[in-house]
């Protein structure tokens, strides 16, 4: 291999580099890595025994990065075919199910047998199929239903990530979804422009109401503002575990209007009051003493959400109380879903970004909050939550 360099050392199977300067921990990772490189140190560790589980594992790992996508479509045809629905009913046959599908046996068979290796779909006797546990958890889940058919525009927008990440962008498909992400004056969006992106955070709302009722009562308070609340999906929830409490709404004109239809139709119109504006530059309604901003801040650049939480601040009084929700970068046991896929989501989206809790710490104190504490959720990879206490003064 020739003679080493000054400063260069040779690892147990050949790989050589050079001693990290930063100290010796650099050297002994920087090492580590180059170890783990090494064709020659896999093949060895995927045959000796004590390290062959833990090579199998990471060789799955990695496949699965590569091969997720396939997943992905392979959930979507059974979300699209109905099939946990039908299997609901349940164990069928192979020749049963393809008929109803309308699928060829062969293709039939195709699906199931994927299904079946991604827990979607599980085997019974008699050559029956039948729910599997993550099949069964999509039944009657109308959220997660409508965020798997919304991935298409997301997968339109990652065909080329490097474009993405370099700013240049294709069609910019998740943009255009989320209009006001873009629009010079977000509260001139009319009602056909909102009405997708409503219709989906609507339902996709029980998914992070249930979380959020169960880990915080609201009914310690007077008057919650729910700002950024959509059609009102989230104070409906509200409503009925407080059923003393006050609620205001503030969103975008053309979203509150579909709001006071749902309100009505809840029996809620004399107990809400529902404003619409712009809260990066509209004055707020005074008189909660708790405003929510549930999977709103995410959306916007630090700047924007400074801006947000400033509004926030200057709507409550002293002492009063701030619930943020959403999903958290760092969750532990869930980092991809902060990092990875909120990442390249937001990116997609056009701005926004997850962040982890010290993150949220920096800004409320400049948004003019004393302190804050994070409240353990049910399911931590869909909703982080975090309550803050307004200061007596709002931040510079």
């Amino acid at each position: 291999m020739g003679r080493p360099l000054p400063g260069m050392v040779d690892g147990p199977f050949g790989e050589r580099g050079f001693l990290a300067p930063r100290g010796w921990l650099d050297s002994v990772r920087g090492l580590f890595d180059r170890l783990q490189a090494s064709p020659r140190f896999r093949a060895f560790a995927a045959a000796f025994p004590l390290t062959r589980p833990v090579a199998r594992r990471r060789a799955r790992a990695l496949f699965d990065l590569c091969a997720g996508f396939v997943y992905s479509q392979v959930l979507l045809a059974c979300v699209r075919l109905g099939l946990f629905e039908m299997l609901l009913e349940g164990p069928q046959t192979l020749a049963v199910l393809a008929d109803r599908l309308a699928l060829p046996p062969d293709s039939a068979v195709r699906l199931l047998e994927a299904a079946v290796s991604l827990q979607l779909v599980s085997r019974r006797g008699g050559g029956r199929f039948g729910l599997g546990p993550l099949g069964a958890a999509m039944v009657d889940n109308p959220g997660l239903t409508a965020m798997i058919e919304h991935h298409g525009l997301l997968y339109a927008d990652l065909r080329d990530p490097v474009a993405l990440l370099r700013g240049k962008p294709g069609d910019a498909a998740l943009a255009g979804y989320w209009p006001y992400a873009a629009a010079a004056d977000p509260a001139a969006l009319g009602a056909e422009q909102v009405a997708a992106y409503s219709a989906l955070m609507a339902a996709s709302q029980p998914l992070v109401a249930g979380d959020i009722l169960a880990a915080y009562r609201f009914d310690r308070h007077r008057c919650l503002l729910d700002l950024g609340g959509g059609d009102g999906r989230f104070l409906t929830e509200v409503a009925a575990r407080a059923p003393g409490l006050q609620l205001m709404l503030f969103d975008l004109p053309a979203v509150v209007e579909r709001a006071r239809g749902r309100f009505a139709e809840a029996g809620l119109a004399g107990r809400v009051r529902v404003s619409g504006g712009d809260f990066l530059r509209d004055a707020l309604p005074m008189g909660a003493d708790i405003v929510s901003l549930v999977r709103v801040v995410h959306d916007h650049d630090d700047a924007r959400a400074l801006t947000i939480l400033r509004a926030a601040r200057r709507a409550l009084p002293a002492g009063g109380t701030l619930l943020l929700a959403e999903p958290m970068a760092d969750a532990p046991g869930a980092e991809p879903v902060g990092d990875a896929y909120f990442g390249f989501y937001l990116l997609a989206m056009g701005r926004g970004r997850a962040r982890n809790p010290a993150e949220f710490a920096a800004l409320l104190r400049r948004a003019g909050f004393d302190g804050m504490r994070v409240v353990p959720t049910r399911t931590p990879l869909l909703t982080g939550l975090i309550v803050a206490w307004a200061s007596e003064s709002v931040g510079a």
